[in-house]
């Protein structure tokens, strides 16, 4: 699977020259493990990758037993692995570091050893107890890890081109055309069904069938079910209802996640470290309110409104429909052939969501559910800045829609009131490009690149 990450891991190992070691964050099964051991292959004299799944005790104890005796920590290494270090041309690869939050500690006199390079993995590693007892190092450059994007899921499918077709349309501002729009939608359809996990987009490359990739990402879930009773602690009940009751909060149409639902007397405050936990282990992609959409859009937040959606979306529709413990074929038709008219728009904007935050954006909506001034009372599904700031005119709103006749009220009225801070509005769709009455329509696929 070709992942657009391995780049960056290159260019971290000709900029740091081991100064610096990496830290891939990402949750379970997203590929870090395997993209990290390509890279290590073709970029290294050697490496040892200790998985600290498997990593016997004896092992564990060398970083307690020679921190201050490099060269004996070295030795004992490279001959329990059989593998031959080399000076500035070996990398040691520390997986699943959150089950050993010593070796992560370690990294600080590692680096500044400066014999090696050094790569950790992990989920769930800002999580309190990965972290309470061990002084992260400063020396640790961090990188997330997400679920493949759709460019990576068409080279997956053989396809290298259509993603260099739609980025040109993009940059020039044009529409694909009714052929090259109808091919992308169709490869975007896919995409939303199968999602972006690798083991699942693998699958549906070798089969195309749709009941054993949703079995792959039902056994994910399960994963995900059981990394919370594992190591969610004392939240652990908290998180599994929040988990659960994501597609039912979304399924609503202004898909803000209501605390009541879980507990009738439940406060925000109650759930706040529940939702943080799901965020750190990157399950979901929580999104905040903001009540202007002035420059700071984290300066003016309402912490008592947040959407929280599936970090794939693929999980989503098997976490979604799962009446009989599979998702049926009949509801892959409607998703493939853009029929699925109720849940159509929770799927799209879980989409969006993800996009979003892959391209860098941390998410942000508008609600105002004014009951003094119906000019007030509006909903924007995302807000994003401008990389470049400027005085004036920062802010995009977005607004997502997943039907073929729609109105857009609430953009209208946003522009209106806050048009001084606005740069240019978008409305993500399933049809092809287009401009009209200064706002643009985007198609679906073009998200990535906003």
């Amino acid at each position: 699977m070709r992942r657009k990450i391995y780049d960056k891991l290159v260019k971290w190992k000709d900029n740091s020259n081991g100064k610096t070691a990496l830290l891939i964050d990402g949750a379970r099964r997203t590929g870090k493990s395997y993209i990290v051991e390509e890279f290590a292959k073709e970029n290294y004299k050697s490496y040892i990758l200790l998985d600290f799944n498997r990593v016997p005790e004896e092992i564990k104890k060398l970083f307690d037993l020679y921190l201050d005796d490099l060269d004996s920590l070295f030795l004992y290494l490279s001959n329990y692995y059989n593998v031959k270090l080399y000076e500035r041309d070996s990398l040691i690869i520390f997986d699943e570091v959150q089950l050993y939050p010593r070796a992560r500690s370690a990294i600080k006199y590692l680096v500044a050893d400066g014999r090696y390079d050094y790569i950790e993995t992990g989920s769930l590693v800002s999580i309190k107890e990965n972290v309470s007892d061990i002084l992260i190092p400063s020396e640790e450059q961090h990188l997330k890890m997400y679920p493949m994007d759709f460019e990576e899921f068409l080279w997956a499918m053989g396809n290298d081109n259509l993603m260099n077709l739609i980025r040109k349309c993009f940059n020039e501002k044009k529409a694909l055309g009714a052929v090259f729009h109808r091919k992308a939608m169709d490869y975007f359809r896919q995409y939303m069904i199968v999602g972006g996990m690798p083991q699942a987009v693998e699958e549906y490359v070798n089969s195309k069938d749709f009941n054993k990739v949703d079995q792959i990402k039902r056994n994910i879930l399960d994963l995900y079910r059981d990394d919370i009773v594992k190591h969610a602690g004392k939240y652990s009940l908290k998180v599994r209802s929040i988990f659960d009751e994501i597609p039912s909060q979304l399924q609503k149409h202004e898909k803000k996640f209501k605390i009541t639902s879980l507990d009738k007397n439940a406060k925000t405050r109650d759930y706040e470290d529940a939702f943080l936990w799901l965020d750190d282990a990157m399950i979901v992609n929580q999104a905040f309110n903001t009540t202007e959409p002035s420059l700071g859009l984290s300066l003016n937040l309402d912490s008592t409104f947040y959407k929280c959606y599936m970090a794939d979306t693929g999980l989503l529709i098997s976490h979604s429909f799962d009446e009989n413990g599979i998702v049926s074929e009949e509801i892959y038709k409607k998703v493939l052939f853009d029929k699925l008219e109720y849940n159509g728009g929770m799927i799209l904007e879980n989409v969006v969501a993800q996009m979003l935050v892959s391209s860098g954006h941390k998410l942000y909506f508008y609600s105002n559910s004014s009951r003094d001034n119906s000019d007030d009372r509006m909903e924007i599904d995302f807000l994003i800045s401008k990389s470049l700031i400027t005085n004036r005119h920062n802010i995009s709103p977005i607004e997502v829609k997943s039907g073929k006749n729609y109105t857009l009220t609430s953009l209208n009225k946003f522009i209106k009131k806050y048009n001084n801070y606005l740069d240019m509005p978008y409305v993500i769709h399933t049809g092809d490009y287009k401009e009209d009455n200064g706002i643009i329509y985007l198609p679906v696929y073009m998200t990535i690149l906003l």
